[in-house]
């Protein structure tokens, strides 16, 4: 089985991967992780999570994947056990401390060990396994070649987790000072503040203010700046390679990132393994519903080859936006046939709009009338979350998201 691992920054993010076909689904609570910028999960919200995963057949994975400090364990102990009450399946870890608390106090769960370990060899994974360890989740740096050598030595039982969608760091597997040395914030305790994606400019010491801008090939002087894995179009080779389980990088991103992205990658698997002729006819699709999410140009990473200048962008740090995330759909009324919508992005009578759900292709029409709250007609949708009406002239399944064609392209 192959297992499409999906990000959660928040509630409403990891409902809407379950329902667009995750498989498991990776999550942070307040500590421990390292996207400290993300919305995150009180505990409250992580036990409904859960709850709402494991009743649709997916799992829930928790990151505690930091390099912790002294400080750090000072909550550890009640925090594991808090795990353990939620029925959460595993967790994902980097430190060797952390490593043995969980062993300690959670002898039965999970541990899967975090692309912060940095495991590119056979050796180092099988360390982790004699340790107890259940999952490997690869370094970003290793080609199709170097994973399946891993494959081939290690228990046939244990997972191997490999990243297949989303951002690179520009320190491959995030081990990264850079951050810290610039900003006084940790990327390895989850306060990265990704000066790779910064402009950079040289100073000479007796001339303060004059500003030289770095070069390389003549390029820019986005130096750090790496594109956006992609492997869409890759699902044999990464199932050869022995992979199983394809995870997608993401969680400070919307609800509509995640549902455009996970559908993509289940329509991909999903056809590969039902007809692999079918999915080689459909690459192409694929590739193109998959970049319908906002997303940096596109790369293949270290899987075919050592990344060149052609893996960077040098001349900006924009994304490529196809479509704007117009708002969630959370009722259908078929007796008036009309939509209600809770706005993320400003939308306007006369505009040509699109409604994604789990199955199927999107469906488009030009909004003709739209009601507020109070049932008044409006011409637009201005406000964040302001819940409004619209007319729609075909049937709507819930789940569902409301998304505008972004004529921008690149923002």
């Amino acid at each position: 089985m192959i297992e499409i691992l999906a990000p959660a920054g928040s509630l409403e993010t990891l409902k809407t991967a379950v329902l667009f076909g995750a498989d498991a689904v990776y999550m942070g609570g307040g500590s421990y992780g390292l996207r400290a910028k993300a919305k995150n999960f009180t505990p409250q919200e992580m036990k409904e999570g859960i709850e709402f995963a494991h009743s649709h057949g997916v799992k829930a994975y928790i990151t505690m994947n930091i390099f912790a400090h002294n400080s750090d364990f000072e909550q550890l102990e009640n925090y594991l056990l808090f795990l353990k009450e939620i029925k959460a399946d595993g967790v994902i870890v980097s430190d060797v401390g952390i490593f043995s608390m969980v062993k300690k106090i959670l002898p039965d769960i999970e541990i899967h060990i975090s692309t912060q370990a940095n495991n590119t060899n056979f050796h180092s994974a099988n360390f982790w396994i004699e340790q107890g360890a259940k999952r490997i989740v690869l370094a970003r740096e290793l080609s199709f070649e170097e994973i399946t050598q891993i494959s081939n030595n290690i228990p046939k039982e244990i997972m191997i987790e490999a990243f297949v969608h989303g951002a690179m760091c520009m320190s491959y597997s995030g081990r990264c000072l850079l951050s810290n040395y610039l900003t006084n914030r940790d990327a390895n305790r989850g306060e990265c503040s990704q000066p790779c994606r910064w402009q950079y400019n040289v100073v000479e010491e007796k001339r303060p203010n004059e500003y030289m801008p770095v070069f390389e090939d003549e390029r820019g002087t986005y130096i750090y700046n790496s594109r956006d894995l992609c492997m869409i179009e890759y699902i044999p080779e990464l199932i050869k390679s022995g992979i199983t389980s394809f995870k997608i990088e993401g969680r400070m991103k919307t609800p509509l990132y995640v549902a455009t992205v996970v559908k993509a990658y289940r329509m991909a698997v999903d056809t590969y393994l039902r007809n692999p002729e079918e999915y080689e006819a459909k690459k192409s699709y694929f590739l193109e519903e998959a970049g319908k999410a906002s997303h940096r140009e596109f790369t293949t990473g270290f899987y075919n080859h050592k990344t060149t200048h052609k893996d960077q962008t040098y001349t900006h740090n924009s994304y490529v936006r196809n479509y704007e995330f117009s708002g969630m759909i959370i009722d259908y009324n078929a007796e008036n046939s009309t939509i209600t919508v809770e706005q993320r992005r400003k939308f306007s009578v006369g505009e040509e709009v699109e409604i994604l759900q789990p199955k199927g292709d999107c469906k488009s029409f030009v909004v003709s009338q739209m009601w507020n709250a109070d049932g008044e007609l409006i011409d637009s949708a201005p406000h964040p979350q302001q819940i409004v009406t619209i007319e729609v002239p075909f049937e709507v399944s819930l789940p569902a998201i409301l998304r505008k064609y972004d004529t921008k392209g690149i923002n």
